[in-house]
Order: structure tokens, then C-alpha cells, then sequence
């Protein structure tokens, strides 16, 4: 007989509350590794390269600068031996710098990838804004003598006798020059514009020739230039310039625009040799001209020529940039410096001389 259900119900269980996890995988919470740029992550690293690289190079011509001058000479235990051992030194100590840089850099980068980059720019600035521009420039010419050799050698040479010049000027004739050549600052910088040429040189050109007071001289010079001759092909490019009725020599803009366009056309021929350039300027095209006169004497710049000229195109050029030379100081200063005075002498030098 079967068995008779029980009058008692079970209870149905309690339902569980559903987890709000369940069927769903948890969701670990993970740091999101920061999106590249790469055209920020490779200016950032253009930046940092220029700035490393101007720091060696300075640092690098400094060093070699003054090693090269202490030690210069022929001795090998005195001169070379030593000027060997200072470029191994500044080889090891480069590489000894950028090792720790390399090394600092990663820790730098750990906390901002902005912070490479703004110290090596602010050290680069603080290189160029706190080395004295004449102790550079002292460092880098005893530099581009030792790099130059022989034709660096006769360039300094040369250098120095336009600074002597300049010391020998008299200093009140020179200032009312300078003054007297006010009018015609504004023809003579526009014609060193067209023909990129510096303006202190083209002026210290039109002292030489005319002192600033344009006129219509016996040899056959007119104006501010004393244009004579011309070659054909200075006429036919300044004939483009000037319309026919403004072709007037003592014009003093087709003046100057045609003794820059002459001397740049002199400059060409000679290679861009700033003394023989001004040398042919002065000799012009008659007789064949000065490369006919270095062919003749087989010669090859200004120093061997030197011993073959009269004695006024002789020192026509060293003239010529040594009122140059004076323009820019009287620009740069305010007044003109007495060469011999103080350390007048290294200033005048920092600022070189104009063209070359």
C-alpha cells in the first residue's frame, strides 16, 4: 500500500541574493600606461640633442683653444706631447660627462620626460649667456689657427695690420668722417642689402675713395665711389635696377649701388678673398686686370702679391677696412675706441673686422 503524503509542507529555501559579481569576471583595477606622441617625443628629443650638442661644441673649442696655445710650438716634450695628452683628456672627459648624463637621465625621465629637456636647454643657456664673448672669441681664434694652418696664419697676419692701421687713424678728422657720411648711410645699407655685403665694409670703401665728399676728381672718379670703369656685366645688372634717367653717377644711391655691385663682381673673381677683392676694386679691369698680374707673377694670394705692387694699392685694402673697422666701433660703442688704451685693444678685436 502506498505510502500517503505527509500533511506537513517543506518550506521552499531562502533564494540566495544574487551577487552582483556572479556570471561576471571581477575587473582587476590597472594603472593605464600613458599614450605616446611621437611627434612630442621626438621634438623633446631634437631639443635635448641641440642643446647637448652646442654645449660640446663649445666646450670642446674652449678646451682645444687654449690647449693648443699653451702648448703651441715644435718641441715634443714641451709642445706636441702635451697638446696630444689634452685632447686625449677632453676625449675622456666628453665621454666620462654624457656617460653620467646617460645614467642621470633615466632617473630624470622616472619623474617627468619634460625634465631631460628643460635642464639641458637651461644649461645651454647659461653656457652662452655666462662665458664672456671675449674669452670665447680669444678661444676661438687660437682655434681657427690651428685648424687654419697656413692660410688662418696669414689671415691673422693680415688682421693685424688693418688693427694697426686703425691705431695710427687721427681720431678727430676720422669722427667728423663719420659724421660727414650720416647723409648717406641710408643708400650705402640698402646697396650692401642687394649685393650681401656687410654695410661697415662698403662704407669704409666710399671713405677711402671719396671721405664722404662726392665729387667728380681728375682721374676720372665720380661720386661717393669714384666709379671709373665698370665691368660690362655690372653695367647690363645695374642697368635692371635703374631706369635710364636715374643713371646719374653723382646720385649717390646709383652710386653706392654700383660700387657694391663692382665689388661684389671683384669679390666673385677672387673667390671671395676679402683683400685681393678689394685689391682688384682698386686696380680695376685696365691691362688685363689683377688675375692677369698674379699670372704674370705666378702668385696666389694677397701676401705674395704684396712685394709686387707700388705702395698705394699696396695698402689700399688694409686701408679700406680699417675705416671699416672703425664704423663698426663708433656703431657698436658710440664713440671710437683709442686702440693702445686699457684692454681696448682685445674689445676692438672681439668685435672683428668687418667682411672678413
Amino acid at each position: 500500500m502506498p505510502l500517503q503524503q505527509s500533511s506537513v509542507k517543506r518550506r521552499p529555501a531562502p533564494k540566495r541574493p544574487k551577487s552582483s559579481s556572479s556570471g561576471k569576471r571581477k575587473k582587476t583595477s590597472r594603472k593605464k600606461k600613458p599614450q605616446k606622441n611621437l611627434l612630442r617625443d621626438f621634438s623633446l628629443f631634437c631639443l635635448e640633442g641641440l642643446g647637448l650638442t652646442i654645449m660640446v661644441i663649445a666646450f670642446i673649442i674652449l678646451l682645444l683653444g687654449y690647449v693648443s696655445n699653451r702648448f703651441s710650438g715644435t718641441d715634443f716634450i714641451h709642445s706636441l706631447l702635451p697638446f696630444a695628452g689634452g685632447i686625449f683628456a677632453i676625449v675622456v672627459l666628453v665621454s666620462i660627462l654624457l656617460s653620467v648624463w646617460k645614467r642621470v637621465r633615466r632617473w630624470l625621465q622616472g619623474r617627468s620626460q619634460y625634465l631631460p629637456v628643460s635642464i639641458v636647454l637651461g644649461l645651454t643657456l647659461m653656457v652662452c649667456g655666462f662665458i664672456p664673448h671675449q674669452y670665447f672669441t680669444r678661444a676661438f681664434g687660437y682655434y681657427r689657427t690651428l685648424v687654419g694652418g697656413k692660410e688662418e696664419a696669414g689671415r691673422v697676419v693680415l688682421a693685424h695690420q688693418v688693427y694697426a692701421a686703425y691705431r695710427r687713424l687721427d681720431t678727430a678728422p676720422l669722427e667728423k668722417m663719420i659724421a660727414r657720411a650720416e647723409p648717406f648711410s641710408t643708400a650705402i645699407d640698402a646697396a650692401a642689402a642687394a649685393y650681401e655685403l656687410d654695410p661697415d665694409l662698403l662704407k669704409g670703401l666710399a671713405a677711402t675713395e671719396s671721405s664722404y665728399l662726392p665729387r667728380k676728381s681728375a682721374d676720372g672718379g665720380h661720386g661717393l665711389f669714384q666709379i671709373t670703369r665698370v665691368p660690362t656685366s655690372v653695367t647690363e645688372e645695374i642697368s635692371k635696377r635703374f631706369p635710364t634717367k636715374s643713371r646719374d653717377l653723382s646720385e649717390p644711391r646709383y652710386n653706392a649701388f654700383l660700387g657694391a655691385a663692382t665689388l661684389r663682381y671683384y669679390l666673385a673673381e677672387m673667390n671671395d678673398d676679402l683683400f685681393l677683392g678689394l685689391l682688384a676694386y682698386n686696380i680695376g679691369p685696365a691691362n688685363g686686370g689683377l688675375r692677369f698680374i698674379m699670372q704674370k707673377y705666378g702668385v696666389t694670394d694677397f701676401t705674395t702679391i704684396q712685394p709686387y705692387l707700388l705702395q698705394l694699392p699696396r695698402h689700399y685694402p688694409t686701408r679700406v677696412l680699417s675705416y671699416a673697422l672703425a664704423f663698426r666701433i663708433y656703431r657698436k660703442e658710440g664713440r671710437l675706441l683709442p686702440y693702445a688704451e686699457g684692454k681696448n685693444a682685445l674689445s676692438i678685436q672681439a668685435l672683428g673686422i668687418p667682411g672678413l
